[in-house]
C-alpha cells in the first residue's frame, strides 16, 4: 500500500504529546486552556495510530450529543470539516453518519462516542480511547474502559481543562508524577495563540473563577456553577469526611435516600442520624438493575444493621424498570410498607437544592465508601452559557445529577431534624413514612398526575 502522510500543522506546544504517541507512548494526560486546540490534536494523534495498527479506537466526550457536535460536526477554523482534514478520504473506506462510524482502509474504526452511557461500551474492546473533557465526564466510564485497554495493550488520552479537586485532579497529579505517563499543564501564558484583546474581553464578561478555571487552569477555584462543591470541601476541611465515620450499632437506624435512573444510573445513600447531625455511611450506584435487584443488593449492603425508613423519588409509582410492578410496589414487597415511603414532589428544584445545602452542613461521610457519590456531589454544577453569561436555572443533566438528586432528596425528609419544624397549617405536601399512617391513594391524590423528574 503506498504510503499516507496525514498533515497537521502542530503548534509547538502541541508537539510534545503528538511526538510521545509516535514513538510508541501509552498514557498522556494534558491540562490545555480552553481554545488550545485539544480535540484537533486528539483527533490527528487517533487518526495517525489507526493508519498504524487496525483496531477500534474512541474519542470519548461527556454525552453522546456532545460527540456529534464538538467532533463529528466540528468545522476547523480555516473551514473544513475536523473528520474530513484528520481522516482524508485517501484513508476512509466507509463513512456512516448515523452512527458517527469511519471504517478506514486499513481496516481500522474510529467513532466519537458518549460517556453517558459507558454501560452500552462494556463489550467491545478498544486499542485507543480519547477521553475528552474528562473533569465533567463520569469518571466511571473510564474504569470500565481501562481493562479492555490493558488487555489489547491500548493507549489512552486525557484531555480536559481544570474543574476543580475532582477525579481529574487526582488524575492530573498521578500522571504528573508517572514517569510512564506524558503530562503537561498549559496556560494562555504557556501557548502565547489568544490575542490580549480576546483574554481582556472574556475576563471582563466571565466570572473570575471560571476565566482562572478556563485559561489558567487554576484547580483551586472552585468548581465554577457549582451546587455543592464548597459544602463537600467545607466538610473535608472539618474532618467531617474520613473512614472513621461508621455505622453506630447503638445509633439510630439507618434511612436511605434513593435517585431512580431511566436514562442515568440509580443512586443510594445510606443515613444514619445522630446527634451532631448525619453520618452517611455508604453509597452505592449502578446502572442496569431491575428494582427487584436492587432490593436483594441493598438488603445485601444493609445485612445485620438497623433499617428505619427508604424513601424513594417521587417518580418511583411509575414502572421505571422494566417489570410489572411499580418500584414502589416492589420495595414495599422486600422491606415492608411501614418502612417505604415517597418523597413529596418539590415546586421546584431549589426546594431540594436548599434542604441539601442545609443538611450537608451537618453530615460526615465515611470516605472510601462514598467515593463515588461525593465525585459527584463536587462536580454537580448549573450549565454556564458562554454566549449569555450566565447560568441556567437547573444543574446539568449529566452524570453527577442522580447522585446529587438522590442526596438531596434524603435532605429533604430530614432536614427538620437541624431546622425549626413548620407548623401544621404549613404542611404542603403528604408524606408516606414512619410518622405518619398516609396510605398510598393518599400520597398520590396529594401529587401531581405527571410523573416529571425533579
Amino acid at each position: 500500500m503506498t504510503e499516507i502522510v496525514i498533515s497537521f500543522d502542530a503548534r509547538p506546544y502541541q508537539r510534545p504529546v503528538i511526538d510521545f504517541f509516535r514513538k510508541g507512548g501509552k498514557k498522556a494526560c494534558e491540562i490545555w486552556h480552553r481554545k488550545a486546540g485539544k480535540d484537533r490534536v486528539a483527533t490527528f494523534i487517533e487518526s495517525e495510530l489507526a493508519f498504524k495498527r487496525v483496531g477500534l479506537y474512541w474519542h470519548a466526550l461527556p454525552k453522546y450529543e456532545d460527540a456529534r457536535k464538538v467532533i463529528w460536526d466540528a468545522i476547523t477554523p480555516d473551514g473544513k470539516r475536523l473528520i474530513d482534514v484528520n481522516f482524508p478520504k485517501e484513508i476512509v473506506k466507509k463513512r456512516l453518519d448515523h452512527e458517527m462510524k469511519l471504517e478506514l482502509v486499513n481496516g481500522s474504526i474510529w467513532q466519537p462516542v458518549g460517556a453517558d452511557n459507558y454501560d452500552s461500551l462494556v463489550g467491545a474492546f478498544p486499542v485507543h480511547v480519547t477521553w475528552s473533557e474528562y473533569a465533567i465526564m463520569n469518571p466511571q466510564a473510564r474504569n470500565f474502559i481501562r481493562p479492555a485497554l490493558a488487555m489489547n495493550d491500548g493507549s489512552e488520552l486525557v484531555i480536559t481543562t481544570a474543574r476543580g479537586y475532582n477525579h481529574a485532579f487526582e488524575l492530573a497529579q498521578y500522571a504528573k508524577d508517572s514517569p510512564d505517563w506524558h503530562y503537561s499543564l498549559l496556560t494562555v501564558d504557556d501557548t502565547n495563540v489568544l490575542a490580549q484583546s480576546v483574554l481582556d474581553e472574556e475576563r471582563r464578561t466571565m466570572p473570575d473563577e471560571l476565566f482562572r478555571q478556563e485559561y489558567y487552569c487554576d484547580w483551586s477555584a472552585s468548581n465554577v456553577g457549582s451546587i455543592l462543591g464548597r459544602y463537600v470541601e467545607q466538610a473535608e476541611n472539618q474532618g467531617r469526611i474520613s473512614d472513621d465515620i461508621e455505622y453506630d450499632p447503638n445509633g439510630a437506624g439507618l434511612v436511605i435516600s434513593s435517585d431512580i435512573g431511566r436514562r442515568h444510573i440509580s443512586a443510594f445513600w445510606m443515613w444514619q442520624p445522630r446527634t451532631d447531625g448525619f453520618a452517611i455511611v455508604d453509597y452505592d450506584e449502578d446502572a442496569g438493575l431491575d428494582a427487584d435487584e436492587w432490593c436483594e443488593r441493598l438488603k445485601e449492603k444493609i445485612g445485620n444493621r438497623k433499617l428505619d425508613f427508604v424513601w424513594l423519588p417521587h417518580d418511583a409509582r411509575a414502572k421505571t424498570f422494566a417489570a410489572k410492578h411499580s418500584a414502589i410496589e416492589t420495595f414495599i414487597t422486600h422491606f415492608g410498607s411501614a418502612r417505604v415511603g415517597i418523597v413529596p414532589q418539590s415546586k421546584s428544584k431549589s426546594h431540594s437544592i436548599n434542604a441539601g445545602q442545609v443538611v450537608m452542613r451537618h453530615t460526615h461521610f465515611a470516605k472510601t465508601l462514598c467515593t463515588k457519590g461525593l465525585a459527584a456531589l463536587r462536580s454537580w454544577a448549573y450549565k454556564y452559557d458562554y454566549e449569555r453569561k450566565q447560568y441556567s436555572k437547573e444543574p446539568l443533566d449529566d452524570w453527577a445529577c442522580d447522585a446529587a438528586d438522590a442526596f438531596c432528596e434524603g435532605a429533604k425528609m430530614l432536614q427538620e431534624r437541624v431546622i425549626e419544624k413548620p407548623k401544621k397549617d404549613e404542611a404542603r405536601y403528604i408524606a408516606v413514612g414512619p410518622a405518619n399512617t398516609a396510605t398510598l391513594d393518599d400520597l398520590w391524590k396529594s401529587t401531581p398526575k405527571a410523573s416529571r423528574r425533579i
